[in-house]
């Protein structure tokens, strides 16, 4: 079987499409795979043809730190126009000849069409339960809210994905002879979208009109080994704390609060630099700053991860069996908060309210005995076979 598998956005949109193409490899499937330009190189080093599809997320070394101008309105309409007609080239071009397309993310503009219009099967799948309209839970927003108003929220938020995007889509349609659509999120994810979520972590919400397949995570194996001087850094007292905010635009400020906030409660601390780039204050051997990681291996060995609340990462921690604090910031962020929360496996504070204060009680609350009692008894029923059951349907589905 040929399959194409996309994923557009960050690192954490990006991995679960790359795990389940291994898994695909795995079993002898030919796999394709369309993603960002800036992780071409990555997907290449793991054997994969990769097309580049949508624009890379992460600014040139330095300009995170730097001001953001705020994109206008014109703006704003020719970089969605540009992401359309980009998503459909790069995916009829990687698609010709393939058996299956396996879309990762909710912003897939392309893949269901141009699988209607080779007529193979394709599924959209989704990281978080707040990408499906339900009336469960605000679009992106964390769980709770009466159900009508929520749907009533839902139905605000496909007047909002047609007006950004359905001319778009229907003008790209139009140049694959397809007809035009009504409903832009509708078609986007289809009447039976998958889950690639863990369901403990993350129970699958009421989703009426939809037929929802919880797949699990799609996690990614990492055998990398952790950098000498962090496997010192790590034998040389306690259990730190990890920091660390992924692909967030937080500023160095921000990177002072956590290292004086894990100070605070007594702990030593293992910073991510991330793609802010965050620094240490000073030399004091008590903390230690580090680039890419394999969370799988270094998870393991900390007292606590605070981090912004993306999928992979709440993930991995929550199957590391450590206590969580999350400092979420947009998008499916307060959901995974509101989710570690609820579980009694950690903690969070809101973006505004952060401060060295609060991140300080927040860390303590999670380094409790019963949160972190919890939060081992939580590791061991997070499943680890999302891939493999994703594999499993679509081989099914192309039979």
């Amino acid at each position: 079987m040929r399959v194409l598998l996309t994923g557009v956005g960050t690192r954490g949109d990006v991995q679960p499409v790359v795990a389940l193409a291994v898994e695909m490899r795995r079993r002898g499937h030919d796999v394709r795979l369309c993603v960002p330009p800036n992780f071409i190189d990555w997907a290449g080093g793991m054997g994969f043809k990769a097309t580049p599809i949508g624009i890379a997320m992460r600014q040139p070394s330095g300009a995170a730190a730097a001001p953001a101008s705020v994109p206008t309105p014109e703006q704003i309409r020719a970089l969605v126009a540009h992401l359309v007609r980009d998503q459909f080239d790069a995916t009829a071009s990687a698609a010709e000849g393939c058996d299956v397309i396996v879309a990762g993310g909710a912003h897939q503009y392309a893949a269901r069409s141009v699988a209607e219009r080779l007529g193979i099967p394709s599924v959209v799948a989704v990281y978080a339960p707040v990408s499906l309209p339900s009336p469960d839970h605000w679009p992106v927003g964390e769980p709770g809210g009466d159900p009508e108003s929520n749907l009533k929220r839902w139905q605000d938020e496909s007047r909002s994905w047609n007006e950004r995007l359905l001319e778009r889509l229907n003008e790209s349609r139009e140049r694959l002879g397809l007809g035009p659509l009504s409903d832009a999120l509708g078609h986007i994810l289809g009447a039976t979208p998958w889950l690639a979520t863990d369901p403990v972590l993350a129970p699958l919400p009421a989703t009426p009109g939809l037929k929802v397949t919880e797949t699990g995570a799609w996690l990614l194996p990492d055998q990398a080994p952790l950098a000498p001087e962090l496997e010192v850094f790590l034998a040389a007292g306690e259990p730190p704390v990890y920091v660390g905010f992924g692909s967030m635009p937080v500023d160095q400020q921000t990177g002072r609060i956590v290292i004086e906030a894990v100070r605070a409660a007594g702990r030593r601390v293992v910073l991510s630099q991330g793609w802010a780039e965050l620094g240490l204050v000073d030399d004091a051997a008590d903390g230690i700053a580090i680039g890419d990681v394999n969370q799988q291996a270094l998870f393991p060995r900390v007292a606590a991860v605070v981090h912004h609340g993306g999928a992979g990462t709440t993930t991995a921690a929550a199957r590391a069996g450590v206590p969580q604090v999350i400092v979420p910031m947009f998008a499916d962020q307060p959901y995974w908060a509101s989710r570690v929360r609820a579980l009694g496996i950690g903690t969070s504070v809101a973006r505004a309210a952060l401060s060295a204060e609060s991140l300080a009680a927040a860390l303590g609350g999670a380094l409790d005995q019963g949160v972190a009692a919890r939060a081992a008894a939580i590791a061991g029923t997070v499943a680890v076979d999302g891939t493999a059951v994703a594999a499993d349907l679509i081989e099914r589905a192309s039979a």
